[in-house]
């Protein structure tokens, strides 16, 4: 046992050993000894499926070190900045720096600190107030039903397309890093709809088959599935004109249009239901969903450009042209959901005020990846969603509006 006592005594203390006299070593019989080699051979452990072992050995022979455009090259030289592409990089991807888009890496640290989750967030009035018989009118209700029943789908697509075809189309690291955060952000949007749907006791059946029974949902849903058949092929590989800007197109499609335009309609609807101090739970988790989705939108419109500015080949005429109409096909869509959504005047807007709005987020989009604006003149008919996500000032909402946004904090509708 050790005394710790002795161990902190001065070294004086410590008596030394005393000198013994010098023994005689006996010498060993002589014994023929056998080389160590053999003696080893003798007891060699002979382990029970070696002959898997071997085929796993054999397997590592045949070892492909440069798959796809992921090489990983031994005693290659170390990745420089301009070796680092947004799409058809081929520097080890591995390699998270050195940074060549600062910004993704910005965008992916400000998701991180502005994380939230459902459950946070206090549904006992909107219980309340959905239980009650002459709580909500029978629009707003529907408004209710329409936007749960299009978003909890909706958010499922992004996160399909982002896994399955877009992470492993771009080819920069950072970037992926911030694809990820997005990802799970996206799984936290279906969280929170599932979590307002379960909260509310709605039929769950009714409420996640609105994308194949009610029209002007399964229209939106069908329209952006469409923009991901060719890049989910697992097949498909960018590297020629007509590939790399089928994955442009995909990258318009779902930044623009699904994140950046499909879901301001229903927004508008819940955050003014919020405002007059209905359903203000479900309104708090659409007012975080609606901030991660800015983020979202600037993100892709950042890869957009980035992609024009390196491969300006692809930006023709011709497909600047495909691209405009592609994003008034999606307006003309959003405005048939808003009509069908909302017939009436309810929550201080109508359709006609809707369509005016989703006119202005259309032309931010199209000016925003270098198109030209098509509805001239359009106002913003509901500034308040300017206060609640400034859509002058997208790129650096998180900058100003950050501490607004830790963790579940309470939220002013005022």
């Amino acid at each position: 046992m050790l005394n710790w006592d002795a161990f902190n005594e001065p070294d004086e203390q410590i008596a030394a050993p005393p000198m013994q006299a010098k023994q005689e070593v006996p010498q060993p019989l002589a014994i023929e000894a056998k080389p160590v080699a053999e003696a080893i051979d003798q007891v060699r452990y002979e382990p029970t499926g070696s002959a898997a072992f071997e085929a796993a050995q054999k397997a590592l022979e045949q070892l492909d070190v440069a798959p796809g455009l992921e090489e990983l090259e031994m005693g290659a030289e170390r990745v420089q900045v301009d070796q680092k592409r947004m799409i058809n990089c081929r520097a080890d991807l591995n390699q998270l720096v050195p940074f060549k888009y600062e910004w993704a890496w910005t965008k992916y640290l400000d998701g991180c600190a502005n994380h939230w989750m459902p459950q946070e967030i206090n549904m006992t009035q909107d219980i309340a107030l959905w239980r009650s018989s002459d709580g909500l009118s029978a629009d707003e209700r529907m408004i209710v039903k329409r936007n749960l029943g299009f978003f909890s789908t909706a958010d499922s697509l992004v996160a399909n397309n982002l896994v399955l075809s877009i992470y492993r189309l771009v080819t920069n690291p950072e970037c992926r890093q911030y694809l990820l955060r997005q990802a799970f952000e996206e799984a936290i949007h279906t969280h929170a709809y599932q979590y307002c749907i379960e909260s509310l006791g709605m039929d769950e059946g009714e409420i996640f088959n609105m994308y194949r029974e009610i029209p002007a949902v399964a229209k939106k849903a069908a329209w952006a599935l469409k923009y991901t058949q060719a890049i989910g092929n697992p097949q498909f590989q960018t590297g020629t004109t007509e590939n790399d800007q089928e994955l442009l197109q995909n990258l318009i499609a779902f930044y623009c249009v699904l994140e950046g335009l499909f879901f301001y309609c229903g927004f508008s609807q819940i955050l003014s239901m919020g405002r007059r101090n209905k359903m203000t739970g479900v309104a708090e988790q659409f007012q975080y969903i609606l901030r991660d989705e800015s983020m979202h939108v600037n993100f892709g419109v950042d890869v957009i450009n980035q992609v024009k500015h390196e491969n300006p080949q692809l930006w023709t005429q011709e497909f600047q042209a495909k691209m405009t109409q592609m994003i008034l096909e999606g307006l003309a869509l959003e405005i048939e959901y808003s009509r069908d959504t909302m017939p009436r005047g309810v929550l201080g807007m109508n359709a006609q005020m809707m369509e005016e709005y989703l006119k202005f987020i259309t032309n931010r989009r199209l000016t925003q990846i270098g198109l030209s604006e098509q509805f001239p003149g359009v106002g913003n008919p509901f500034p308040w969603m300017s206060e609640i996500m400034d859509l002058r000032k997208e790129k650096n909402f998180f900058e100003t509006r950050v501490t607004e946004y830790q963790v579940g904090g309470a939220l002013s509708w005022e």
